[in-house]
């Protein structure tokens, strides 16, 4: 008998990596059902091979895009999400995201379950360690994306199981004109794009922005930089990796790995990060680009400009990245887990 999972995504945060995680774990047979939220910002991807149910939040989700009034509503929707999630009859439950408060004292698994920590402990609630450590001890299993992540929430007690995280593999039209770094992805402060416009600004080059701000921008104009604001469409997205010589990511220490930086790679589009997290891994282990000490703007523009000199031996980086970093293997990874607790 196939096994039953039940992938949990309540507020929707990562809708693209949730469909493709999904789809390869149906691939193998498995049965698969993404309990989630509807994605207010966006079509989500129609379902390939597994069911989607759009449970939690059924009104703030419809009815507020940023407004301050969803979170109160949320709130009260939260409990009733849940409960609905506690009634699936699966196998596994692997829960994506977690709403830390309110999870704390509504959400107690009944099955063997599974947690993604995407960002290791979400900036907002980062300092909440006990809370963080309490919640993670209630699931079997705790998968990261990285060695640096495992070790990030053994300080917290848990043993972790790495599981890196895939690339999105595209294949855009490429346009670039050899001068151009792509900053890809919602516009967060943790993301560093003031170290961005200064380090493109000192390497000559040129500098897109594609995303949707939630901070403002004015601050980061500049004559080199190029703005495509607003939530970008999968088209959107094609044509800005396809117009980028080389994505670069300095973000703050807050995150495990990032969708954008495999976004990137799977595009065969190189990249130039600071050392958090687990961005370094791929860059590294493939020769995908360039890792600089976090908040060196000076050694950030040597890196952009030494790849834009000569991308080619990155670009071939991030096509190994791609053949390596699959969904598939993301797949087996995972059902080899849910086996352990089944």
């Amino acid at each position: 008998m196939a096994v039953r999972i039940v992938l949990a995504d309540p507020p929707a945060f990562t809708p693209a990596y949730d469909h493709a995680l999904a789809s390869a774990l149906a691939g193998t047979g498995a049965d698969v059902e993404l309990v989630t939220s509807r994605f207010r910002f966006g079509a989500s991807p129609p379902p390939d091979g597994y069911v989607r149910s759009e449970i939690f939040y059924p009104v703030s989700s419809r009815v507020f895009r940023r407004s301050r009034l969803r979170v109160p509503l949320k709130v009260l929707e939260h409990p009733f999400g849940v409960a609905a999630l506690n009634r699936r009859r699966a196998d596994v439950l692997h829960v994506q995201w977690l709403v830390p408060e309110l999870d704390d004292r509504v959400l107690r698994p009944r099955i063997p379950s599974v947690f993604t920590a995407h960002d290791l402990l979400p900036r907002r609630t980062a300092a909440k360690q006990r809370l963080w450590s309490d919640l993670l001890a209630r699931f079997d299993r705790v998968v990261v994306h990285s060695e640096r992540g495992r070790e990030t929430l053994a300080g917290l007690g848990i043993d972790a199981t790495v599981i890196p995280h895939p690339v999105f593999p595209s294949a855009p039209d490429r346009h670039d004109d050899g001068r151009t770094a792509l900053a890809l992805g919602v516009i967060r402060p943790y993301k560093g794009l003031g170290d961005a416009v200064e380090a493109t600004r000192r390497a000559g080059a040129r500098l897109l922005v594609a995303g949707d701000p939630l901070e403002p921008v004015d601050a980061y104009r500049g004559d080199h930089v190029e703005w495509r604001l607003g939530y970008l469409s999968e088209a959107d997205l094609d044509r800005a990796l396809g117009d980028a010589t080389v994505a670069v990511f300095p973000y703050r220490p807050e995150l495990d790995q990032s969708g954008a930086l495999l976004r990137a790679l799977g595009a065969g589009v190189p990249a130039v990060a600071y050392d958090v997290g687990g961005i370094a891994d791929p860059l590294i282990r493939f020769g995908a680009g360039k890792v600089v000490a976090p908040g060196d703007v000076e050694a950030l523009a040597a890196a952009i400009a030494e790849v834009l000199n000569d991308p080619e031996p990155f670009r071939a980086g991030a096509r190994r990245a791609r053949e390596e970093l699959t969904w598939d293997a993301s797949a087996r990874a995972h059902l080899a887990l849910y086996e352990e607790i089944v």
